[in-house]
């Protein structure tokens, strides 16, 4: 008779693992709706950028706001602790990879000034944009204030695994219910991974969760702590906790895919899989704009003592507008990510993003291994 196992492991699956089945009835891609609801705020693409100092800043926030969709400014990073973070970043996107990781964990060092948090909500809502920003739980509550006297319109509030029940010897700590109740904005909590974790976080009255730990093109989590869970099955776990609390109480809170997404396949099957919107990150950092010239690193890079991030070269491949509508002559997804989406609505049948998360999809080989070789051979050669 065989031992009984000390816990029972269920298989997982990434981008890669899976794929979705056309429908029987196809749309013409022109005809869908992809809008994104927040609160009070409807974007007309579900797309938002990641709140890294590589990939979003005024101008950037400015700029995809007026494309339609939501970028989130980093409120702990060197736009709030330098006025001339431009000079800051160019110095990060010189930096040698032996330099990179003591320099950011010394730029990163110097204070964060509460003025500047002030000064750049005010540069991005003076230009018309809706303004979103990140802070750490541990930050909340003296930042809020200040943020809200600058006019924000979406609070996130982030860090590598955020939960509505923290242990820690602090008093009184940050309790999502007790910030939903004073906070005139919607709230957005992450990052996440589990049903369990998902349920609780709604059930505070936050308005969207992200979801995603150890998948970012910059993040190293999964390999120095061994935490994460890959994003197809979170994105599914936290996407049945929306539609448990939804019946619970008849609230919608929205699911945001966060970290993994490399082209639109990935894009199109993290919808498939139960998201609302996408953060992206990585793919971001390439545009002309991004202000990370072609470098892009993790919130957590700089942490003094256990980094969990490094800097990395993406490149600039094309402008922000290219990336998401086109046109494009890329052939590996990687621009043109809204129309990859229409068009994948389109063949499997879905008019609106509700219908394009009851798809249904196929754990599948990975691409390379199915028909590729010519696509491929470079690698193996």
């Amino acid at each position: 008779m065989a031992a009984p196992q000390f816990k029972e492991m269920r298989r997982c699956y990434s981008f890669d693992e899976v794929a979705l089945v056309p429908g029987d009835t196809t749309i013409n891609p022109e005809q869908v709706n992809i809008d994104f609801t927040l609160g009070n705020f409807t974007f007309p693409i579900p797309i938002l950028a990641s709140a890294m100092d590589a990939v979003v800043d005024p101008h950037f926030a400015v700029l995809l706001s007026r494309l339609g969709g939501l970028a989130v400014l980093n409120l702990e990073g060197v736009q709030a602790r330098y006025q001339d973070a431009d000079e800051v970043l160019a110095e990060i996107a010189k930096a040698s990879d032996d330099e990179i990781t003591p320099l950011l964990q010394k730029v990163y060092s110097a204070p964060i000034k509460e003025n500047l948090i002030g000064d750049r909500i005010r540069e991005i809502k003076s230009n018309g944009a809706v303004c979103a920003v990140s802070v750490t739980p541990q930050n909340t509550k003296r930042f809020t204030p200040i943020t809200v006297e600058a006019g924000i319109d979406i609070l996130v509030v982030q860090s590598t695994v955020t939960t509505a029940h923290h242990v820690s010897k602090s008093y009184h700590g940050l309790i999502f219910s007790e910030l939903c109740q004073v906070m005139p904005a919607p709230i957005i909590v992450g990052n996440c991974v589990s049903y369990s974790a998902a349920l609780n976080l709604m059930r505070t009255g936050i308005s969207g969760v992200l979801v995603g730990v150890g998948p970012g093109a910059a993040c190293t989590t999964r390999e120095v702590l061994g935490v994460g869970v890959p994003q197809v099955t979170a994105t599914m776990d936290c996407a049945a906790a929306r539609e448990q609390y939804l019946r619970e109480t008849g609230r919608y809170v929205a699911i945001i895919t966060d970290g993994g997404i490399r082209t639109g396949g990935d894009l199109c099957k993290a919808f498939a899989s139960g998201a609302d919107a996408v953060m992206l990150g990585s793919i971001f950092a390439q545009a002309k704009e991004a202000p990370g010239r072609g470098s892009h690193w993790g919130m957590a890079n700089p942490h003094p003592a256990l980094p969990r991030g490094t800097r990395i070269k993406v490149g600039t491949r094309s402008t922000l507008e290219q990336i998401l509508f086109g046109p494009t002559s890329a052939t590996g997804g990687t621009e043109n990510l809204i129309g990859a989406l229409r068009t994948a609505m389109g063949m499997c049948g879905a008019l609106t993003i509700k219908e394009m998360q009851r798809i249904e999809m196929v754990i599948a080989p990975a691409i390379r291994t199915e028909g590729k070789y010519f696509q491929t051979i470079k690698g193996l050669s």
